[in-house]
């Protein structure tokens, strides 16, 4: 068996496939050194959804389906805590905030809280914490919402992990392989690369996210760029946690006393539907209004590092877990919650293949 992508969702996938087929060959082939799309460049947030984020799906997809996507986050997150409950990742439960500017989505707390309920074991997922926007000062927010289930992790280090965990297991790499076409015929899959030999199988995933259309030309999934800065340490940084504005659009956290802050893809749709990794002028100039307007008032702290990452986006929220033909198939269209998504995902796709 062979996966492309060697992300989060590609290594999910192999470990659930050598659990389900444990005397079979599975090789991960990766296209660069490390992997190249966002599963590297993530801002380490473990995370299910903001209210007005879920309020938005909810809108857009109907509520069976928003609840179903946000039981498919919150069970990987889980997934994640009990694979790596030896601190290998960091993950910390440091609680998730959304900060609004108006009341918009207060009114359907309650609402969303018994919707949650099975899904968390608590009758409260989401407690609205305005008091505590002076203790964080934060500035031009009206209210507060907490959601005391959602946390952090380091990317990295469960990047590491995750391939310490394949390898062990059994699992083989092939880095900076690029397959640059595919040839399904009725006994096999040839995947033709751009160096070293060809490579043969009787089964194949696809895992390349954002980088999914020159295989996969007809699939629903546009490229989306996610861009993010630090800034240099802040001494006495007041907050703690992971926060969130606008549906998910911006959002920041604590990280060693300095500020990583990302977002900001709605100010500029158009530019950021691509697969250029750079960051640019107009949403990084976004990022660090929010960033003296709000998160630190009248303050403009040194930005020491700038990067963008490689999200997959469509028409639907939805991953897409289907199968293509005989031989092929897919796990695709994070969403942007890779992080969270990927274990189930992964878990999913290795059901269904036979």
């Amino acid at each position: 068996m062979i996966i492309i992508g060697a992300g989060f969702t590609g290594m999910w996938t192999g470990i659930y496939l050598k659990q389900k087929f444990p005397s079979k060959k599975i090789l991960i082939v990766e296209r660069g050194v490390t992997p190249a799309g966002a599963s590297a460049r993530n801002a380490g947030f473990a995370c299910f959804g903001s209210p007005t984020e879920i309020l938005s799906d909810i809108a857009m997809m109907g509520k069976e389906q928003a609840l179903q996507l946000l039981s498919m986050r919150f069970e990987g997150l889980r997934t994640i805590q009990k694979v790596f409950a030896n601190g290998a990742v960091d993950f910390t439960i440091c609680k998730g905030y959304e900060l609004l500017d108006n009341g918009q989505g207060l009114d359907q707390l309650p609402m969303l809280n018994a919707w949650l309920q099975e899904l968390t074991g608590s009758p409260v997922t989401f407690y609205q914490q305005d008091e505590q926007l002076p203790a964080f000062g934060f500035a031009n927010m009206a209210h507060l919402v907490e959601n005391r289930f959602e946390g952090s992790l380091h990317p990295g280090k469960l990047l590491n992990a995750l391939h310490q965990l394949c390898v062990k297991m059994g699992i083989r790499f092939l880095f900076s392989t690029e397959v640059r076409n595919i040839e399904e015929h009725p006994s096999c899959v040839k995947l033709v690369t751009t160096n070293g030999p060809h490579l043969v199988t009787g089964r194949l995933v696809h895992c390349t996210n954002a980088f999914s259309n020159r295989l996969l030309p007809k699939m629903d999934l546009v490229p989306a760029r996610g861009q993010v800065l630090l800034t240099e340490p802040i001494k006495g940084l007041k907050f703690r946690g992971t926060f969130h504005y606008q549906e998910g659009y911006y959002y920041f956290r604590n990280l060693d006393d300095r500020i990583l802050l990302g977002g900001a893809r709605n100010t500029s749709f158009q530019t950021e539907y691509t697969l250029d990794p750079f960051t640019t002028l107009p949403v990084q100039q976004a990022l660090e209004t929010f960033l003296s307007t709000v998160i630190l008032p009248g303050q403009h702290p040194v930005i020491t590092h700038r990067w963008a990452g490689i999200m997959a986006m469509g028409k639907e929220k939805m991953p897409v877990i289907k199968q293509l033909s005989d031989r092929s198939f897919c796990a695709l269209r994070m969403s942007g919650m890779g992080v969270a998504l990927a274990p189930t995902v992964g878990r999913k796709t290795a059901e269904m293949m036979q």
